[in-house]
């Protein structure tokens, strides 16, 4: 049984989900989500589609580029917009936790040179304390800082596929330190604005697993989990109030990476790996945080293994809690199908289907399996 006051919910970003945007993904290849699920317009919808798949909390995140359009120059009419939504989320219930920023850059940072710029921690502490300082009125108990700083910075700066679209190892430790500052310097503001606030970060963590005896796959799993896991969680560890989990990956090492047996896998090749939940939470256990999953999830457009996906990873949730770690949270990836970044709108991730042409949305089974287990595990 999951103890009273545990949140369940689902995630969603702003970019992903709103439509009607311009950032630096607008001009990507690949990047324009056009209306995407028309979210800005139908929040409240959305939320009441939430509270009736029986969630009592929800993680959005803000838009840098609606906020901050132009360098300095805050828009009094979007800051008045994503005030009704956290209203809207608090009104029907719903603990919000609100993620600052979720990969996608204002157009005018981006042409500065995005996070290599030397006064790019400055920009973004100028962007964090106009939102504490409009919304500090609200009660917002959880803020997310970062999503997934090294999974940014290796789509952006070591793979090219992400804007804007480098392709050196060098970019890749310098924009992780950025990360780690902006983090920090976000924290303080924060925390002086809005003191009862906690506040961490959503971190992607894998479980490397050393397959067989080998040394070198030991080596390999040690190496991966320092510099991958641990670089950024240790060098916040004092500026941070929980640890937001992103989990997806099982990455199994037998003399290099990926070497995974791939039993079950989503709709776009991710292993379904729910042990590894296990795994990743109990080594989290070292920082003796409260620890949200802030996102889980697959790509099932037929929903044929979402909702025992959901069970088997909330199972492996309930044993890492007996066994000492500090869960508060799960967060489904995603509530509504959206812009899956350089896949395009492909991948279905969402407990509610979207028809982009009408938008109209349909619960998928899964999202009541999901209702099921809410309901008959919490307690109180």
């Amino acid at each position: 049984m999951f103890p009273a006051g545990f949140l369940f919910g689902a995630a969603t970003s702003s970019y992903q989900v709103e439509g009607g945007n311009i950032n630096d993904w607008t001009k990507w290849s690949k990047g324009d989500a056009g209306r995407a699920c028309d979210s800005y317009n139908l929040f409240k919808k959305d939320f009441d589609l939430a509270v009736s798949l029986g969630h009592n909390a929800h993680r959005l995140s803000l838009e840098w580029s609606r906020i901050e359009p132009k360098e300095g120059e805050f828009d009094e009419r979007e800051l008045k917009h994503y005030e009704e939504v956290i209203k809207a989320l608090k009104e029907r219930g719903l603990e919000p936790f609100v993620t600052l920023w979720h990969f996608t850059l204002p157009v005018w940072f981006a042409d500065k040179g995005g996070w290599l710029n030397k006064d790019s921690v400055v920009y973004f502490e100028r962007y964090v304390t106009k939102v504490a300082e409009t919304y500090k009125h609200l009660g917002i108990k959880f803020w997310v800082t970062i999503n997934e700083p090294e999974i940014y910075t290796l789509n952006s700066y070591i793979r090219g596929i992400w804007p804007p679209g480098r392709k050196s190892v060098l970019y890749y430790r310098p924009v992780n330190n950025k990360l780690i500052k902006a983090h920090k310097s976000a924290y303080s503001i924060i925390k002086k604005i809005v003191p009862y606030s906690e506040i961490g970060i959503a971190k992607n963590n894998s479980y490397f697993e050393s397959h067989g005896r080998n040394p070198w796959n030991k080596f390999i799993k040690v190496f991966a989990d320092k510099h991958w896991n641990n670089y950024f969680l240790s060098r916040i560890k004092d500026q941070s109030d929980f640890i937001g989990l992103n989990y997806y990956f099982h990455n199994r090492i037998n003399w290099w990476f990926n070497r995974n047996e791939n039993k079950s896998v989503s709709d776009i090749g991710w292993e379904i790996y729910p042990d590894g939940l296990y795994r990743v939470l109990l080594d989290l256990k070292l920082y003796n945080k409260p620890i949200y999953i802030t996102e889980n999830g697959l790509a099932d457009s037929e929903d044929k293994k979402r909702g025992d996906f959901i069970k088997d990873h909330l199972n492996f949730a309930l044993k890492a809690m007996k066994d000492g770690v500090k869960l508060r949270g799960y967060f489904h990836w995603s509530l509504l199908d959206n812009f899956e970044w350089q896949k395009g709108f492909g991948p279905r991730f969402g407990l509610v289907e979207v028809d982009y042409k009408t938008m109209k949305r349909t619960v998928r089974p899964s999202a009541k399996e999901y209702k099921k287990i809410i309901e008959t595990t919490l307690m109180g």
